[in-house]
C-alpha cells in the first residue's frame, strides 16, 4: 500500500561551511547495507558533505558507536544504517526497539542523526527499501541528518546571555575589582 502513495521530501539544505559525516552500518546482509551506504553517500555528496564510514557488528552497536564518536571525534552529524529482519523469535523486537531507542536518546541529547536501520518483515521488503534508485531509505538517513545539522547551525547562532557573556555581544564582562580591564 505505501509503494502507491506520494511522499514529499524536503530539498536538501545549503550549507555556508563543510559538513563532515560518519556514517555507522551494521553489514549484517551486505547486499543490503551497500545500497544504503550508496545512498546515504549519494545525498552526501549532493549537498557538499563529506562522509566517513565505520563497519560495527550489528544494530544494537550503531548506537553505541555514534554516542562514543559524537564525544571523541569532530563529525557535524550522523547516519545510522543497517538492516533487521523479522525471524522465528522476539530477538528482533529487542533489536528494533533497542538500537530505535539509542538512536533517539542521542537525537535528543543533541547529537543530529538520520536513522536509516531498516526494520522489515521479509527480505524483499528490505531490498526495496535500502535501493537507491527506489525508496533510497540510505539517502533518506543522510538527508534526515544533514537537515538537523542545519537546524543546529541555524540556532547556535543566536546568542542567549549566559553567566557573564552579554546577550549578543561578543565581549565577555571580567569578574573583580575596579583595576584593569573589565572586558575581554
Amino acid at each position: 500500500m505505501a509503494a502507491t502513495e506520494t511522499h514529499y521530501t524536503l530539498p536538501l539544505p545549503v550549507f555556508d561551511k563543510p559538513v563532515k559525516l560518519l556514517i555507522v552500518v551494521a553489514p549484517y546482509y551486505r547486499d543490503i547495507a551497500d545500497n544504503l551506504i550508496a545512498g546515504a553517500r549519494a545525498a552526501a555528496a549532493k549537498a557538499g558533505a563529506v562522509a566517513d564510514l565505520v563497519e560495527v557488528p550489528g544494530a544494537l552497536e550503531v548506537p553505541t558507536a555514534i554516542g562514543m564518536a559524537s564525544r571523541m571525534a569532530d563529525y557535524d552529524g550522523f547516519v545510522a544504517l543497517g538492516c533487521v529482519i523479522r525471524g522465528e523469535t522476539t530477538h528482533y523486537d529487542t533489536v528494533c526497539n533497542d538500537s530505535s531507542r539509542g538512536i533517539t536518546m542521542l537525537g535528543l541529547s543533541g547529537v543530529c542523526i538520520g536513522n536509516g536501520i531498516l526494520t522489515v518483515e521479509n527480505r524483499d521488503q528490505a531490498v526495496v527499501r535500502a535501493d537507491p534508485k527506489g525508496q533510497d531509505k540510505g539517502g533518506g538517513a543522510a538527508a534526515a541528518a544533514l537537515h538537523l545539522i542545519a537546524l543546529q547551525r541555524g540556532w547556535s547562532r543566536q546568542m542567549k546571555g549566559i553567566g557573564f557573556r552579554p546577550q549578543g555581544g561578543d565581549d565577555v564582562r571580567l569578574a573583580g575589582g575596579g583595576e584593569g580591564p573589565v572586558r575581554a
